[in-house]
């Protein structure tokens, strides 16, 4: 620390951006502060830097989360910059992501409205549903787009006992015309994945 740079204790610095002072040597502690100084008799001394870094670190946490502002801050104070810089792009990365499953779940829900997800009924269906072929039909694809998406795990249709048979309840063919919808938007399965995941809970 710089003879001229005005020195706080942990009360003081604790008072200055609004925490507790366990809370700064818990930040200390995690790597968010740079290391204190010590006094003769071993309490610590901090400066202005140790107060930007806190003011720093809780501009950064709304936006990023704790565990990313964190490493964050601990690659700045190693001095590592262009791994901070990393850490801020694949944090943005991951924003739009969930930007993009939230616009793909809009588009899914907005096609799907107005829509009763129940398939229309049809004789001797009683309990046990449709097959992949009427469902191929109801949604508008081929029975292989239908054996890929299972694949990829998008569809979970039940299984008939005795013959193996696909068999595709209403939560089932909704699911199917959300998946055809997000694939014409060009949404990979990756994307589509949590989207289906959300509508099921």
């Amino acid at each position: 620390m710089s003879n001229r740079e005005r020195r706080l204790r942990t009360v003081d610095l604790a008072r200055a951006v609004g925490l507790s002072t366990q809370q700064v040597r818990n930040y200390e502690d995690a790597g968010v502060l740079p290391p204190a100084g010590r006094t003769d008799a071993g309490y610590r001394v901090f400066g202005e830097r140790h107060r930007d870094a806190l003011l720093t670190y809780r501009a950064l946490q709304p936006g990023y989360g704790a565990v990313t502002a964190t490493r964050v801050m601990r690659a700045v104070h190693a001095g590592d910059v262009a791994g901070a810089l990393a850490l801020v792009d694949a944090a943005h990365a991951a924003l739009h992501e969930e930007r993009v499953a939230l616009r793909a779940a809009g588009e899914a829900l907005e096609a799907l409205s107005g829509r009763d997800a129940a398939p229309p009924p049809r004789s001797g269906d009683g309990p046990h549903g449709l097959r992949i072929g009427e469902v191929a039909a109801l949604v508008g694809v081929r029975t292989s787009a239908l054996r890929v998406w299972e694949a990829a795990g998008l569809l979970v249709p039940g299984r008939e006992h005795g013959t193996g048979y696909r068999v595709y309840g209403p939560a089932d063919v909704r699911d199917a015309r959300v998946v055809r919808t997000l694939r014409r938007s060009h949404h990979l399965f990756e994307q589509i994945r949590p989207v289906l995941d959300d509508l099921r809970r």
